[in-house]
């Protein structure tokens, strides 16, 4: 499913539940093709984990193949309809893959680390991000891979996409003048004391942020300074 997904498919095939098609589970995708009801589909991010992509529509029921197609619709839509071309289909498609690719990201990031900010050492995963070391729009080096990513709350996000902390290739916290200058509240002082400490590690060496990424984000950290 994935692999057609990331292969550009306009439309992705769905295998029916046993043989017969006219079986209770298999009818109700002829039925939602018919009268193009919309459906929510379930894509795996992890094992166990599922992210749920709407709108989506049948949009073939191959009784011989034993398997339906299925199109994404536009998400912005003030009433869900099924797409109208193959340019509307493959704009759909490009929406799925970035929501695929940060489910992905975040579960993975934050699995990762155990649940926790690498910052803080927050444990509630429901409160993180997984943040990006290089951009996601720098082709060679923001790949949503774990090595790029480093999961943390949403004041530390804030934070470090704002330049105000920076991580060190030897994962040392650096905290700006800006905010060390200031004095505002126990928020402000949990922030200041993260420097010159280090970012929690997550187990797997393979795991960790990578070295030549941080350096080249911490360029940037020192710039804004």
């Amino acid at each position: 499913m994935h692999r057609q997904i990331f292969d550009g498919d306009e439309t992705i095939d769905y295998a029916f539940m046993g043989k017969d098609p006219n079986a209770p589970d298999n009818r109700w995708l002829r039925e939602a093709f018919e009268y193009q009801i919309p459906i929510i589909y379930c894509l795996g991010i992890a094992p166990g984990r599922y992210k749920a992509m709407l709108p989506a529509f049948i949009s073939g029921w191959e009784a011989r193949a034993l398997r339906a197609r299925v199109a994404f619709g536009v998400l912005d839509q003030e009433s869900p309809a099924p797409p109208k071309d193959a340019l509307e289909r493959r704009y759909a498609l490009r929406a799925v893959k970035q929501r695929l690719h940060q489910a992905s990201f975040r579960e993975a990031v934050i699995t990762a680390y155990n649940g926790r900010c690498a910052l803080s050492g927050l444990p509630e995963s429901l409160l993180l991000d997984a943040a990006h070391i290089v951009a996601d729009k720098d082709e060679l080096f923001g790949q949503p891979v774990v090595p790029n990513g480093i999961p943390l709350s949403k004041i530390h996000h804030a934070a470090f996409d704002a330049h105000l902390i920076g991580i060190d290739p030897d994962y040392r916290l650096h905290v700006s003048d800006r905010l060390l200058g200031q004095h505002d509240g126990p928020l402000l002082e949990a922030l200041k004391r993260l420097n010159g400490g280090t970012i929690y590690l997550p187990k797997r060496t393979k795991d960790r942020p990578d070295r030549g990424r941080l350096a080249q984000r911490f360029e940037r950290f020192k710039a804004a300074a």
